[in-house]
């Protein structure tokens, strides 16, 4: 998620707050070790791997451990976090690297120019893109609905019992960066956004709005395996220009193309941990990451054999990042 992106979030946890991750680790339980960036000399230790709550980040999240597990020894702690909650570990080296960050401004203020607790590792490749879309029989049975000007005058078929008598803008995770509901504002459209609370929940109100000939408009991002099973038309929203959203409570056009980074721990950055050189060097395609998705979501493979059945295809690409 896409979620990429994703810049708003519904609050931000402060550190030291207790959050459960996978195993049982916290951000702020200093018990979980001194992560890879213990590692010297080539010696790999404990990666500390962050994991954001979209099946993309999984995906690329899945095929990083497998390589650093397989190929480099490394003993990979995945940490189940919200993205604004992952970068609070970077300075106490409970979280060693972010494999896909969707913009994110004020993190990277705060994180990576302030606190110096976390540095750019480059990009992974994937170019994220976050819309408004609806299923695919509504654009072809409404075509001018695809152009945001047109919205209010198919608003009332929108409408749900959570909307409170305006069209439902549905979004998916409240930790997403969305700019939903100031452009719903300055738009002057008539609805509110209304989240499903999840990934999985918003992928399964669009497929069934699409089986069911439903109403149904929200927040939607790509790389995304399920656009391959359901093909959800983008709305056109006023062109993105750079600086368009500067003021979040003013922006009034359309999300930027995001050019998917990595962000690590700066101590893990310089720890000589050959993990750092993986992540480093991790680099793909939308198309793959949708791939991995796809196994993981659609095909219920464990990540372990999803992102086995993908490393075995793709032993060049994998070769290219242990050099």
């Amino acid at each position: 998620m896409a979620r990429h992106w994703r810049a708003g979030a519904a609050g931000l946890a402060v550190l030291g707050l207790t959050l459960t991750a996978c195993g049982g680790a916290k951000v702020g339980d200093t018990s979980s070790g001194s992560g890879g960036g213990s590692g010297s000399s080539g010696k790999c230790g404990t990666f500390n791997l962050a994991v954001n709550p979209w099946v993309g980040y999984e995906a690329d999240a899945a095929v990083v451990a497998y390589v650093a597990q397989h190929n480099l020894g490394c003993t990979v702690d995945k940490k189940n976090l919200k993205e604004q909650i992952a970068w609070q570990g970077f300075g106490t080296g409970e979280v060693d690297a972010v494999l896909e960050n969707w913009g994110h401004a004020d993190l990277v203020k705060k994180y990576i120019d302030q606190q110096k607790t976390a540095v750019d590792a480059g990009q992974t490749g994937n170019k994220g893109i976050i819309g408004w879309y609806v299923p695919p029989w509504l654009a072809k049975a409404h075509p001018d609905i695809l152009d945001w000007k047109n919205l209010n005058k198919y608003a009332a078929k929108f409408k749900t019992s959570e909307s409170g008598g305006k069209g439902q803008l549905l979004d998916g995770d409240p930790s997403y960066v969305t700019n939903d509901a100031a452009l719903v504002k300055n738009l002057k459209l008539d609805f509110k956004v209304v989240y499903a609370g999840s990934e999985t929940a918003l992928i399964q109100a669009f497929r069934t709005a699409e089986k069911n000939k439903q109403w149904v408009i929200g927040y939607f991002y790509e790389p995304q395996w399920f656009l391959s099973e359901v093909p959800l038309k983008k709305v056109t929203l006023p062109a993105y220009k750079t600086g368009c959203d500067a003021d979040a409570a003013k922006v009034a056009c359309d999300y930027p193309v995001y050019n998917l980074n990595k962000i690590v721990s700066a101590k893990f950055a310089k720890s000589g941990s050959p993990a750092y050189n993986l992540v480093k060097n991790f680099n793909w395609t939308n198309d793959d990451q949708n791939e991995v998705a796809k196994y993981i979501a659609q095909d219920k493979l464990s990540d372990d054999a999803a992102a086995k059945k993908w490393v075995d295809a793709n032993k060049d690409k994998v070769d290219a990042w242990l050099k």
